[in-house]
Parts: C-alpha cells; structure tokens; sequence
C-alpha cells in the first residue's frame, strides 16, 4: 500500500502549510504532493517555498504559479464578472511584489501536471482540470461535464484543485478527488482548510478529506500587518467566502453565507408597482457581500399553511382553498417545531396562513408557541370568532408580537361578496370590530382587480373611522394562481422567493404554495409524512434556484410580497 497526502492552493499560507506537513506525516503519509496555486490570498509569498522544498513535497503549477513565473500582470485565474476579477487582481498585484525573483523562477520549472502509476493504479495530478490549467472542476457540474473530463485522462485516479471546495466521486471508472486548498477555508463556516489522504492497494484508489486545524489566527494577523483587504481576512477568521463569489454556481454558492456582492442589490422598492412590503435593511457591515437570505431579494419570512380547507372559496384563492380542498393540516407539533427551525434560520416573523387557520383546533395553540420567539401574523377571514372559537380568540388579546390581518375587498358588501361568498362581507366586518374591541392588532389587505379599484378610497376611509389607518391597511395586486384566471402572471422566474411551508413541501412563494395548481414552485416536497424536509435544505434550495434563474440572464427579478 501506498498513502499520498495531496494539498492545493497553499495561497501564500505558511501556517497551514505547517500543519499540513505535519499532519500527513503522523498519518503515515509515504509520499507529499501539492496541486499549485503556491501564492495569493495571504501575505507571505516566499515562506511556503522553502517548507515545499525542506519537505520533499512535490509540486504540480497552478495558474497562479504559472502567472508569477512568467511575470504576468494577471493571475490568469478564469473570473469572468468584473467584481471577482477587481479582488484577484488586488490580491496578485500584492503576490507578484512580495515574491522574490528566485522563487518566481523555481516555479518556471514545475510541470502542470503529472502522471504516475502507484500500487497498479494510474494517477493523473493537475491543477484545474484535465481540459484547462484553470478550469473550474465544481462537484455541481452535469454528469456530461463530468465524463467529457474523465475522458480527456482516463486514469484510474484524478486529483485536482483550483476551485476551492473539496469533494469526492466516481465517475465512469475514475475515481475524481478535488482536494480542496490550505489557504483558505471552503465556505462552510469552519477555519479549518481541507487536503485530501488517498491509500493505493492493489490497483484500486479511495481517498479520505481531511479537515486540518492550523493557527488561523497567525494567519489573519499576518494578512493584516501586511495591509491587505479586510474582507480577505474575514474569510479566514469566519470560514465564509467573502470575494470572488460569481464564478460559483449555484449549488455550491447557496451553501455559503454569501451569495450577492452589496453592488448588485437594487434599490428602491417602496417605489416598485408590484411591491407593498417593507423591504428588510441590508446592514453595511463593511463586507462587499451581502447573504441572499435576508436581503430585499429573499425576506426572512416564513409562510406557513396550517391548512387549506376554508369555510370560503374565493374566485381568486391563489392556493385553490374552498371547504372541499384536501385538508393538509400540519398540526400542533409539527409547526412547534418548524417554529424552532425557523428561529434557528434566521427568519424574524411568520405569517400563518391557510385555508382557514381558526378551522384548525390547536391554532391558538399554535400563535401562542410562536409569539414568544418571534413576529407573528395571523391571517384570518374573521368569520369564524363564535361559540368555543371566540374564547380561544380571547386568549390571544394583549398577546405581544401578534397581528391579525384579514381581507376585506370593498367598503360594502356588493364588491366583496361577488368573489367571497354572500354575507361574507358582513361577517368579516364584523370579525374585525370584534378583534379591535378586544385591542386585537389588526391590519387588512384588499385584493384590488379590475371590478373594484374604485373602492379603494372608501374602504380606507371605512377602516380609518374603526381605527386601522396607515400602513395596516394595504392593497395588493390579483394574481393569476389557483382558482384565479385573471391578475399578474408570477413564477419563480419573476419574483424573489418568500419561503412557504405546507403539508406537501417547500415552496418558493406563498402565492404558489398549492402544490396541484402551481407545481412550478414546489421547491421540494417532503420526503415522506414522517420524514419531513428540513427548514435549512428549503432555503438553501431557495437561494439555489435563485442563483440559477439569475445567472440565466443577469438580471434580478421583482418583488411581489403577500405581506403588509
């Protein structure tokens, strides 16, 4: 048996060099070998050559390493977007001052790859990929891109690095290892950086990615001292990528903290047609990237269908609800615990939604578990608050961070109850007095078409004179989803994602969330009633999908919020 112990993009990382070293030797390493990429990111160039040499490493060129021999005035590392290009050039200037010209020179004389046989197997070393000194090898690429790599080798074992994240598969009959880099950590929210351990026996390779602790802290003062960019320090010291983010797809991207550059996010929101939500403030933390998630494209607000059975069919229900819609209820204990998954994912409010949530009996129940972690809405047709239901309403009078919203669509009842139902208008009226007696919040949402744009004014007077006034009275457009065959036409390919959660699955918006008449934005469904998907895989897969839909274009879409 022969063990190889295989780094890439030491990144002018020293310290973690050290480590690296010394890892591998106390696993058993026989032989040492680095992909390339020697310098970038950190400050000391010319520290890692001797400790390549000293330590018998054996080396492959990276662009970098190429680019730095040559004296290149670019890494020539493959960013297309003009942001990342703008931190490669600023960390290579810095690389190509601080390298001495005979370091620079020993790298001239590495080859860019290598190709060996250990124990029967056919091991092929390269920097990018087997197509290009700098071609990105990304886990997410298609099985297509996959073989047409494999096959320009046809080794038994490839190794590769240059992107940054590690990752293992076979594919065809090669076994693929990208070995990730020493000299930053892989976006994932961990300091440590990642090699990879490969045992050769008897003609065939498996390998093992190896976590590797090492003195980040040396690391980010050395890059400070050495005067280099703020956000290139943070990575190391929070384990999250905070430049050069537009080359990675999306896969890969939605699984880190940052997924936009701060330029990229538009402004202006409370000016947009489609758009009566307040926008969430994107903090100026001084990083040039901005998370996805809590941002104005992707608000940290959940919707969660406690139901879809109502004692209403509205014409125009987005989500198809009528007394006859399959129930889906989620129960009690279920959203009690998606209540705690929400808060662990950062989301600031919930909007319970349905159906009819005061046809569930625990709802209460339900609001109550939820206002003592975070911002509830409760949105209601206000009709159903008699007998045993107005008690359990009761319950929720004084409670702090609660808001009943329900729909009224007209200041009388002709012009709400040709799409509600006769003597719904009355009803809801009267549901909303009683809530505001009992010093209930409470806002309403009018669903505007084309029959009532003219009651807009009287409503909102009507409401004023019961004390709803400003911002809790709010008009929204139709939309054509559901049972409406009229209104704005949205998709996911035009609207940021506001996260819907329902018995069925993850979907991308509450406006889509009956999985029968808008498959289009099912996210993801439930693996099986008892196995239900999780919170964190439904944004990722969110942000995932957004990424996908930007990149087709560039472009970033509109925002239509269902909420006040």
């Amino acid at each position: 048996m022969t063990r190889l112990a295989v780094c890439g993009g030491v990144y002018s990382n020293p310290y973690a060099l050290r480590a690296f070293l010394a890892d591998a030797r106390a696993r058993g390493a026989d032989e040492l070998y680095c992909l390339g990429d020697l310098g970038g990111y950190g400050a000391e160039p010319d520290a890692v050559w001797p400790l390549l040499v000293d330590n018998g490493v054996t080396v492959v060129a990276g662009n970098y390493d190429v680019a730095i021999g040559r004296g290149d005035t670019d890494c020539g590392c493959g960013y297309s977007d003009p942001r990342d290009n703008e931190f490669a050039q600023l960390m290579y200037d810095f690389t190509l001052a601080h390298t001495s010209a005979d370091y620079a020179q020993w790298m001239t004389t590495l080859p860019t790859e290598r190709r060996f046989e250990r124990d029967g197997v056919d091991v092929h070393l390269v920097h990018g990929s087997t197509l290009a000194l700098n071609d990105f090898w990304w886990e997410s690429l298609s099985a297509e891109q996959q073989s047409l790599r494999v096959s320009q080798s046809g080794a038994d074992l490839i190794m590769c690095t240059h992107s940054g994240l590690p990752w293992q598969k076979r594919i065809d009959d090669t076994l693929v290892v990208n070995v990730g880099v020493l000299g930053r950590p892989a976006n994932d929210g961990r300091r440590e950086v990642w090699y990879a351990l490969i045992d050769l026996v008897d003609g065939r390779a498996t390998a093992e990615l190896v976590p590797l602790d090492y003195d980040w802290q040396a690391q980010a003062a050395s890059m400070r001292a050495g005067g280099l960019p703020e956000a290139f320090v943070e990575t190391v010291e929070s384990g999250w990528w905070t430049t050069c983010l537009e080359i990675v797809p999306p896969y890969e991207r939605s699984k880190g903290r940052y997924q936009l550059y701060r330029s990229a996010l538009p402004s202006g929101f409370e000016t947009e047609a489609v758009s009566w939500a307040d926008a969430p403030e994107v903090v100026d933390d001084g990083l040039p990237v901005v998370p996805l998630f809590g941002s104005p494209m992707f608000p940290p607000r959940l919707w969660v269908y406690t139901n879809f059975h109502c004692n209403l069919a509205c014409s125009y229900c987005s989500v198809a609800s009528s007394p006859q819609a399959r129930k889906r209820s989620l129960g009690l204990e279920r959203v009690k615990a998606l209540v705690d998954e929400a808060v662990m994912e950062g989301f600031t409010e919930i909007y319970f939604t349905g159906g009819e949530p005061f046809l569930e009996p625990d709802i209460v129940e339900m609001v109550m578990y939820a206002t003592e972690r975070l911002d509830v809405v409760l949105l209601t047709n206000g009709m159903l608050y008699q007998g045993w239901r107005l008690e359990q309403l009761k319950r929720l009078a004084g409670r702090e961070r609660l808001v009943l919203q329900t729909s009224i669509d007209a200041a009388s009842a002709d012009g709400h109850d040709v799409n509600r139902g006769r003597g719904s208008w009355q009803k809801a009226m009267d549901g909303l007095r009683l809530a505001v007696d009992m010093g209930l919040p409470v806002r309403v949402g009018m669903t505007e078409t084309p029959e009532n744009t003219g009651e807009v004014e009287p409503l909102r007077a009507l409401l004023a004179a019961i004390g709803i006034t400003g911002k809790d009275f709010a008009v929204r457009p139709l939309v054509q989803r559901g049972f409406s065959t009229a209104g704005a036409e949205i998709g996911e390919e035009n609207t940021v994602p506001e996260l819907a959660y329902t018995a069925d699955g993850v979907h991308w918006h509450p406006a889509g969330a009956d999985v029968e008449t808008s498959p289009d934005m099912l996210l993801a469904a439930h693996p099986s009633a008892d196995s239900p998907l999780p919170l964190a895989e439904g944004k990722r897969l969110a942000v995932e999908r957004f990424l996908t839909l930007r990149r087709a274009d560039g472009s970033l879409p509109l925002v239509y919020n269902c909420a006040v």
